[in-house]
């Protein structure tokens, strides 16, 4: 994943200034660091809603973005997967009705193979149970699954998670992050995650991006993190000066 750009945000002398430089050969990739220190923006860079200044954006082989080349794909053919924090169900369609959303194309009914892919994903989440439920009808647990599953539905070639379980308590929140690895590996799809959790910067990252006021600080291999004989410390280094 190659990332490297520069966005300035609201302007002034109170501006926020983004500039992120990545190259790293990873599918899975954490971008790990305080509130605050750009990980969201550059998230939303990466899926077009937020439009860099200067610089390239390169995932998979695929420019999204290249300030010099005139290159900016539109978000909807960026072929992402965007899990929000607060998992943006649309609350009057059920379960599998939001699964399905986005995957037929004027008004007419999903493919046989769209239609067998949300059968997987709400087998694999354990969903099948309450596909005919409604958002508020399911626990917090089945609403981030529901959520994750939502964004897997159209088969993106990236999928992108922001805090994708900091509503959660701890015992489920570990659950969850096992769950969704072998969703990720079933399905091969690669991931941008982004979080101020050690542990599961440690789970999911095969190279973590230490962000730091609107910069990369350093970058970590799982190779590294398994190696230090404390691996959150590692990562928490410095954390409070980012």
């Amino acid at each position: 994943m190659n990332l490297t750009f520069q966005a300035s945000l609201n302007g002034g002398a109170g501006s926020f200034r983004l500039d992120v430089r990545l190259e790293l050969p990873c599918r899975r990739l954490v971008l790990f660091g305080p509130s605050g220190s750009g990980k969201s923006l550059t998230l939303r860079a990466v899926a077009g809603l937020l439009r860099p200044e200067t610089g390239r954006i390169e995932v998979g082989g695929r420019v999204l973005f290249d300030s010099g080349q005139g290159v900016d794909v539109p978000a909807r053919r960026r072929k992402v997967g965007f899990l929000f924090q607060d998992y943006a169900l649309f609350p009057h369609l059920t379960l599998e009705e939001n699964l399905r959303f986005g995957l037929a194309r004027f008004w007419r009914r999903p493919s046989s193979e769209a239609e067998r892919r949300v059968s997987a994903l709400l087998e694999s989440f354990g969903l099948s149970e309450v596909a005919g439920h409604l958002p508020g009808e399911l626990s917090g647990g089945q609403k981030q699954r529901a959520a994750l599953a939502r964004a897997l539905a159209p088969a993106p070639e990236l999928l992108l998670l922001d805090e994708p379980y900091s509503a959660l308590d701890q015992p489920l929140r570990v659950k969850l992050r096992a769950e969704l690895k072998k969703t990720l590996e079933r399905f091969d799809t690669p991931l941008i995650l982004v979080t101020h959790d050690p542990d599961e910067a440690v789970a999911f990252g095969e190279a973590v991006a230490v962000f730091g006021r609107g910069s990369v600080r350093r970058t970590l291999t799982a190779a590294e993190l398994a190696a230090a004989p404390d691996s959150k410390a590692l990562l928490l280094e410095g954390f409070d000066g980012l």
